[in-house]
């Protein structure tokens, strides 16, 4: 039977364009977090952040020869058990190469059993417990760009000794972020010198408590010159007030774990925030950053989600962080030249250099090392009127 010359050239360019549109196919990352919870910006910032480095990627052709990157997002409102039926959800979709994670360490660390049984990465730019990434399993899908409170707790105590002060006192969720940090303190303890540093107790608190008062009270009665002190936005919000209404002579320094910034702190506690000693620790700020990175992002967050200003740009590590590690992401599907996961986890342990908004990265992750930063990266800021927070170191 014959078939005629136009008839072939008409099979030949549907067959064409349908290998077209099956290699143009969207390349998905997932983002699981806590969207719905009352108070927090964190979940908003780290979106935000890999929307603008999605935009660029694919403004330059995206990955694997013109596919676009598109990212799928699910609330887990900071309930583990619903961060478990997203998770099974994003796992579902075909060609989504990677999950993004939130803010809220017990959420986090309730899932990685979930995540390796799946085999899909799991990209962490926010939550700091250790246990996230020396999690036992092996080969390890946990993969973080954020600090980690083995980290962070030290930076905080050398904050404080560099004021002069020695006796510490500490004010901790009962969950595995507070446990994390208890560790971490517990470790400084032991390697300092004799009488360098002395902890004045432990106070435990729930995450929804009205009052904290009695813990600080507590603990500078004991003999605490400062206060660490671990928590996010609405607890921070309840001691900064209930500190404000204390006689100035009975109030001690607050340096605070950086769940604080990742909600809308100066909304929830007004001007009384600046009437306390309160200091957070933290990776990065938009405030007096010189570089030409800095400025060229914060100029393209302004135009798309209409801000006056980068100070606007609300919990801007969780945005910095998002933004890099979108951006490694990237860098590792091309590496791995496939959607497949095991072979992209496989790729991000080789990926690099990447010349990111927080650091230059020579080699954001290896096969011994799913951390992209390191304990010099940290700094403590202090809250401007405008919401940011600026260095004062």
């Amino acid at each position: 039977m014959k078939i005629s010359k136009l008839l072939i050239v008409a099979i030949c360019s549907i067959l064409i364009s349908a290998g077209s549109q099956a290699d143009n196919n969207p390349v998905f990352v997932g983002l699981d977090a806590e969207f719905g919870h009352k108070t927090s910006t964190s979940a908003q910032a780290i979106e935000q952040g890999m929307t603008i480095a999605i935009d660029e990627i694919n403004a330059r052709g995206g990955v694997l020869g013109g596919r676009p990157l598109a990212l799928v997002k699910r609330d887990n409102r900071s309930l583990p058990a619903r961060a478990r039926q997203n998770i099974r959800e994003l796992a579902d979709i075909k060609d989504l190469v990677a999950i993004f994670t939130g803010k809220f360490s017990p959420v986090v660390l309730d899932i990685l059993p979930l995540i390796h049984e799946r085999q899909i990465p799991l990209l962490d730019p926010w939550a700091a417990a250790d246990g996230i990434i020396d999690n036992g399993y092996s080969p390890n899908f946990a993969f973080r760009l954020s600090l980690r409170d083995s980290w962070a707790i030290p930076r905080m105590v050398e904050h404080v000794r560099k004021r002069g002060m020695r006796r510490i006192g500490m004010m901790v969720p009962k969950n595995g972020w507070g446990r994390s940090s208890v560790r971490a303190m517990e470790h400084v303890i032991s390697q300092s010198k004799k009488n360098s540093v002395i902890l004045s107790g432990i106070r435990w608190h729930f995450w929804g408590v009205s009052t904290l008062v009695e813990q600080y009270q507590e603990l500078t009665e004991a003999g605490a010159e400062a206060i660490i002190f671990v928590a996010n936005e609405p607890e921070a919000a309840i001691l900064l007030r209930e500190i404000a209404a204390l006689p100035k002579n009975s109030r001690v320094p607050v340096i605070s774990h950086w769940g604080v910034s990742g909600g809308d702190l100066t909304g929830l506690a007004g001007d009384v925030l600046f009437e306390a000693d309160f200091s957070v620790i933290q990776t990065f700020t938009f405030a007096n950053n010189e570089s030409t990175m800095a400025h060229r992002v914060a100029t393209k967050a302004r135009k798309k989600f209409n801000l006056s200003s980068a100070a606007d740009i609300k919990s801007q590590v969780g945005f910095a962080h998002g933004y890099d590690l979108l951006h490694i992401l990237a860098m590792a599907i091309e590496k791995a030249q496939t959607t497949d996961r095991l072979a992209i986890r496989n790729a991000l342990e080789q990926t690099g250099p990447y010349e990111g908004l927080v650091r230059k990265y020579e080699r954001p992750f290896a096969p011994d090392r799913h951390e992209a930063l390191s304990p010099e990266i940290l700094f403590i800021g202090r809250y401007s009127k405008a919401g940011d927070i600026h260095r004062i170191e």
